[in-house]
């Protein structure tokens, strides 16, 4: 493995179709960039295995081979800009593996999952008509896809002016990473102002609700004596059932059997007692309504005591002060977002490099940037790697456990492949501003000629926005959270209860 000049690196780049690998560096970029994708599949298929599929039967291996062979190549985009950053392989042979990984990524996503999905849709449904003609459906379903996501070019400034001509054609760079950018940078830009309002709110103990024993030893009441509720009324359901069944099976002769007989069907499925069957199912409904918001509540209440023993913890306290620090990031960054709305602005300068000047100009430590500048942005690009690709996960795992009982497993999955090959390649667009100059010139190379700008000040605007709705949705969930709490507390008779969902103390006289 050899490791060259990082100057030399960006002159080649300056023109690469120029350079050609020999052989020798081929082989070896070539086992070297195999080598880590089986190690990223390999992670892949884990993660499909260990965390999604955990407690679902999987007989498609394909959808997981798809997931992981995505998240390989997802990774190796990540992989070619450390190494670029790092001088790591020849420069052609990085520039022909940035070709032929960008390719395939493209043509997964554009072509090949979209078409898989709506394959494995009509090939799970129980009408023998659409299993049986599911190619012909799906690729139906694929061409109204693809002439959508065509369009969207339309729309966007996605390409540079003298490019526009042609990014017309079908087959190229640009086009689809053109598109495949407005999609991912949208997701990119939701996922963060939404996670830049709520990490704070879900990691600082000063958000935490005051739950307490009795709050719990409360919920838990209301609980079993729901249940206790709905069981009784089950059982007055069955006797009356049962006594109906018994009086039918009466045959008598004469006026008396006559007389029985027209009283049952006026009364319409009433027992003995007079108490009517379709009343009593209605109320154990809603009865069971009541009980699944209570056992969520209950849920919430026993993780949420759970996290106050937790950041009583010495790793607690730790955690806290991290969160304090990331939320005076996630302020920053909706301060800058704003200032590069309204000023029409786009930064020029990568994150390490303004930091190292600014302790050079502003606080007089004498730090060499030139020589720093590298060695801090590979670290930095490293950091941002693996929370990228580490907080994609963890929100592909409650995205997964939300949908997974009401959808399909393998449209999940392939759902999230999708998801992911788009984001990863829309952060690659994006992370072309958090490296130095000299090393954007690979990725401004291989994109071509997007317009990059565009894609920045497109992230600031759905950041922000994301942001303020994020803020105001958190906002009226809090309100109607202590609602509830006063409610709870109130049927309760004392003390508040930290109970949520359900207010039984409402319902309840309706049912006794």
């Amino acid at each position: 493995m050899a490791f060259q000049n990082s100057s030399a690196a960006s002159l080649l780049f300056t023109d690469p179709l120029r350079s050609t690998p020999t052989t020798a560096n081929l082989i070896q970029s070539t086992l070297v960039v195999w080598g880590s994708q089986l190690v990223f599949f390999g992670v892949g298929w884990v993660f499909v295995m260990e965390k999604l599929f955990k407690d679902y039967e999987v007989r498609n291996g394909l959808v997981r081979i798809v997931f992981a062979a995505t998240f390989a190549a997802s990774c190796t985009l990540f992989e070619m800009i450390i190494f670029e950053i790092g001088g790591v392989l020849d420069a052609s042979s990085r520039w022909l593996h940035w070709k032929i990984t960008l390719y395939v990524m493209l043509v997964n996503v554009i072509a090949l999952l979209p078409f898989y999905q709506f394959y494995i849709c009509f090939a799970e449904r129980e009408s023998v008509w659409l299993r049986s003609n599911r190619w012909a459906l799906a690729t139906c379903c694929w061409i109204v896809y693809l002439y959508l996501f065509w369009k969207i070019g339309d729309q966007f400034p996605i390409n540079t002016a003298q490019d526009r001509a042609a990014s017309s054609i079908f087959f190229g760079i640009e086009p689809g990473m053109g598109r495949v950018g407005v999609i991912g940078v949208t997701i990119m830009a939701i996922l963060s102002g939404f996670g830049a309002v709520n990490s704070p709110y879900t990691t600082l103990s000063f958000f935490l609700r005051q739950v307490t024993d009795t709050d719990v030893i409360s919920a838990e009441k209301k609980l079993l004596q729901t249940m206790d509720m709905v069981l009784s009324k089950k059982k007055k359901i069955l006797l009356a059932q049962r006594r109906q069944q018994a009086m039918g099976e009466q045959h008598i002769v004469g006026v008396g059997g006559f007389m029985r007989n027209m009283f049952n069907k006026v009364t319409g499925g009433f027992g003995l007692g007079n108490e009517n069957i379709g009343i009593l199912a209605h109320e154990i409904k809603a009865l069971e309504t009541v009980m699944q918001q209570l056992f969520m509540d209950l849920d919430d209440l026993n993780s949420e005591r759970e996290r106050i023993k937790y950041s009583k913890t010495f790793k607690g306290h730790y955690f806290n002060i991290l969160g304090y620090i990331f939320s005076a990031y996630c302020l920053w960054k909706v301060f800058t977002s704003t200032l590069n709305i309204v000023f029409n602005r786009v930064g020029g300068t990568d994150p390490v490099t303004h930091g190292l000047n600014l302790l050079v100009h502003h606080v007089g430590i004498e730090v060499d940037v030139t020589f720093w500048a590298p060695q801090l942005s590979f670290v930095f690009v490293g950091v941002l790697v693996v929370c990228s690709i580490r907080g994609l996960l963890i929100q592909f795992m409650k995205f997964f456990r939300a949908f997974s009982s009401s959808l399909s497993p393998n449209n999940i999955v392939l759902f999230l492949a999708h998801v992911m090959g788009m984001y990863f390649l829309s952060t690659v667009l994006m992370m072309r501003m958090s490296v130095p100059p000299q090393y954007r010139t690979i990725i401004t190379n291989v994109l071509g000629r997007i317009e990059f700008n565009f894609y920045h000040r497109w992230f600031d605007v759905i950041f922000l926005v994301s942001a303020i709705a994020s803020g105001g949705f958190i906002m009226i969930l809090t309100q109607l959270q202590k609602q509830r709490d006063l409610d709870n507390a109130i049927w309760a008779g004392g003390g508040p209860s930290a109970g949520g969902r359900g207010v039984l103390g409402k319902t309840k006289p309706l049912y006794d």
